[in-house]
């Protein structure tokens, strides 16, 4: 409860500071960005972050399946070493190769955050899969369950809440690697920032940079209750215990 009371109030802050700085009108000879462009950009960093997480939730939980399978575990460090890739080159630097090879624009931001969004979700997914008891699977079997049946109702059931923290971590960061990619004109909340730093206008800045902080919370805690709400009842039961010793 008390996590839920800080967190509104954070978002209250962020939310008033937003409005604050688009009520001002201007700065000087500058002038900060409209209400409705606010709520265009907002969209607009939505979209791409939208478009590259849906691409990395279908790119990346096959991946950490496949990984898992007696067949292809020998080629999981290949897979998960090539994703690890993505995450150690340099945030802006990646963003800026994209842009010089893809062009510049939404194109080349989707791809630069479908990197870096791949790789939470394919190593939780391995994680998640890989936690599952065997006894557990044997006893699915024992049932008369099929391999598919296991896999759907067992595996992928008890490793959701882990998927899903992953998918959770990657779509929060890259709420802030869409910022950066108004660099490379991509549109959405980075383009006022990226005004307010050319221009030195800390105000237009903050227009910037205020709702892309809520976004992110707001994103945050919404995945967040769909994870505690997919979580098994005997996983919440077993957290709660670890929790009170």
């Amino acid at each position: 409860m008390r996590k839920h009371i800080i967190l509104g109030l954070l978002l209250g802050i962020l939310l008033g500071l937003t409005i604050w700085m688009t009520s001002l009108g201007s700065v000087g000879i500058f002038k900060m960005a409209p209400p409705m462009k606010v709520l265009s950009a907002t969209v607009r960093h939505l979209q791409i972050v939208g478009a590259a997480e849906l691409l990395a939730i279908t790119i990346g939980i096959p991946i950490g399946f496949l990984s898992t399978r007696r067949a292809c575990r020998f080629i999981s460090p290949v897979l998960i070493g090539t994703a690890n890739v993505g995450q150690t080159v340099p945030t802006l630097a990646f963003i800026g190769i994209a842009g010089a090879v893809l062009g510049m624009g939404y194109k080349a931001a989707v791809i630069a955050l479908l990197v870096y969004a791949m790789l939470p979700i394919i190593r939780n997914t391995y994680a998640g899969i890989r936690s599952v008891d065997p006894a557990v699977k044997e006893a699915a079997r024992g049932m008369g369950m099929s391999m598919l049946q296991v896999t759907v109702k067992v595996e992928m059931r008890l490793a959701m809440p882990i998927i899903l923290a992953g998918i959770r971590t990657s779509m929060v960061v890259n709420v802030g690697t869409a910022a950066i990619a108004g660099m490379i004109g991509s549109g959405g909340l980075g383009e006022l920032i990226v005004t307010g730093i050319a221009v030195r206008v800390t105000q237009l800045i903050l227009q910037g940079a205020a709702p892309t902080a809520a976004l992110a919370i707001i994103l945050d805690a919404l995945i967040g209750g769909v994870e505690t709400w997919v979580t098994p009842r005997g996983l919440k039961a077993l957290k709660s215990a670890q929790w009170q010793q």
